[in-house]
C-alpha cells in the first residue's frame, strides 16, 4: 500500500478513536471511569493524534453538552438545520468553541457541573499556535519526502483540520441523513453504512436516545467498533464502563 495512503488512514482512525473515546465518551458523557494515570495517557494520545487540530477536552465537552441540551434548536451550536451549508455550521462551531475555551459565554452552569478533565499545561502547549504549526510542518514534510505525486498533497488540509472535519461530518450527516430507531424531539439519525468509517459516531439517533450508553449500536446490523475496544479495555481493568453500558453488555 502507498506509504502516504497508509499514513492518512492511520492518522484518520487514531485521531478519530481518541476523539470519540476520550473527548466524546469520557470528557463529555463520562461513560467510563479510569485512573488518573490512564486518563493522562488518553489525554496525551488525544493531543498527539489530533495534532494541529487538537480540541481541548474541557471546551469540547462543554460545547457537546450544550449540543445535547439544545439538540436541533436555534441554541444548538452545530445543528445542520440552521445553517446553509456544512462550512457555515463549522464556522459557528469554531466561534462557540473558542468562547468556551476562554471560559466565556457558557450559557448554563449545568454544562460544567459534572466532571471535566483538565490538564492545563498540555492544553496551553497543545493549543499554542507554534505547536499547531509544528504539526503542520511535520505532516507536510512527510508528504514532501514520500508522496509519489503532487496530487497526494490535496489530502494535507484534512490532516491540518482533522478533528473539526470529523466532528462536522458527524453533526451534519448524523442529523440529516439516514434512519431512526427511536422517536426523539430532535432530527438525529443513524447514517447507516458509514457508521464504521466514523467508528460508531454516525449512530446519532441511538446516541441521542441514550446519551450515557457507551454502545452506540442498537440493531443487529449496527456495529460500534469503539465500544468493542472499550469492552476489551474494561475486561483488562484499564477502564470501568458505567452501569448503563455494563447492563447492556451483560
Amino acid at each position: 500500500m502507498n506509504l502516504i495512503l497508509s499514513f492518512f488512514i492511520l492518522h484518520w482512525f487514531l485521531s478519530l478513536f481518541f476523539h470519540t473515546f476520550f473527548l466524546h465518551r469520557f470528557a463529555s458523557h463520562k461513560m467510563y471511569e479510569t485512573s488518573k494515570n490512564w486518563e493522562r495517557f488518553f489525554y496525551l494520545c488525544t493531543w498527539l493524534f489530533q495534532g494541529s487540530s487538537y480540541l481541548v477536552p474541557r471546551a469540547y465537552a462543554v460545547m457537546h453538552r450544550m449540543h445535547h441540551a439544545y439538540s436541533d434548536t436555534e441554541k444548538d451550536p452545530h445543528s445542520p438545520h440552521f445553517f446553509k451549508d456544512i462550512y457555515d455550521m463549522l464556522k459557528n462551531t469554531v466561534i462557540i468553541y473558542r468562547s468556551f475555551l476562554l471560559n466565556k459565554n457558557i450559557p448554563n452552569e449545568e454544562f460544567t457541573k459534572d466532571y471535566l478533565p483538565v490538564w492545563g499545561r498540555l492544553d496551553r502547549f497543545g493549543h499554542h499556535t507554534i505547536t499547531r504549526l509544528s504539526f503542520i510542518i511535520i505532516y507536510t514534510l512527510i508528504y514532501w519526502f514520500f508522496a509519489p505525486s503532487f496530487w497526494w498533497f490535496l489530502l494535507l488540509p484534512i490532516h491540518f483540520l482533522m478533528g473539526p472535519i470529523q466532528g462536522a461530518i458527524v453533526n451534519w450527516c448524523g442529523h440529516k441523513y439516514g434512519y431512526r430507531n427511536f422517536n426523539s424531539d430532535d432530527h438525529s439519525k443513524n447514517t447507516g453504512p458509514f457508521g464504521f468509517i466514523l467508528l460508531g459516531e454516525l449512530f446519532q439517533n441511538n446516541h441521542h436516545h441514550s446519551k450515557t450508553d457507551a454502545n452506540f449500536a442498537k440493531k443487529w446490523f449496527e456495529f460500534d467498533l469503539t465500544y468493542q475496544i472499550m469492552r476489551v479495555l474494561n475486561f483488562a481493568g484499564i477502564i470501568r464502563l458505567n452501569k448503563v453500558s455494563q447492563s447492556i453488555m451483560n
